[in-house]
């Protein structure tokens, strides 16, 4: 179970572990947060076919912002064959449009760090860009039906 939201609107600082129908349950709360879901699902699939089993989820998406503009995922490396992936999710050229536009975000394997901070993307999006630590989702790809 998600805890509930903080006043701020985001989740508790953490990681917070779901299946795929409870997150989402949660977060498809708006036609454009399902239109998303569905890209987000799509994206998923192709992780998970290559032997990804769990996916972190942060950034507005995991708020209670009524229309976040994008979703941003962190990929498990464990078990990956890079050899099997997609290679969209090796694509980080012009900020990472051929993803955005086809998945409606961004995906950053977990060992790869953020340029500015020097965290890994795991730990990056566990903070606001006022660095205030936040609550993200870890999802087990094995619970998408």
């Amino acid at each position: 179970m998600l805890p509930t939201f903080e006043a701020t609107g985001r989740l508790p600082p953490g990681v917070h572990p779901a299946t795929w129908p409870v997150f989402v349950e949660r977060f498809g709360t708006s036609a454009g947060r399902r239109e998303q879901l569905m890209k987000l699902e799509a994206a998923l699939r192709l992780l998970r076919d290559a032997g990804c089993s769990r996916v972190f989820v942060g950034g507005s998406f995991v708020t209670a912002k009524s229309e976040p503009a994008d979703v941003d995922v962190v990929w498990d490396l464990t078990g990956v064959d890079a050899g099997a992936l997609d290679t969209i999710f090796f694509d980080f050229e012009d900020e990472r449009a051929a993803q955005k536009h086809r998945f409606g975000g961004e995906f950053f394997p977990g060992a790869l760090v953020e340029g500015v901070t020097g965290r890994s993307f795991l730990r990056f999006f566990q903070y606001t860009r006022d660095d205030e630590p936040v609550g993200i989702v870890a999802i087990d790809l094995e619970t998408i039906p």
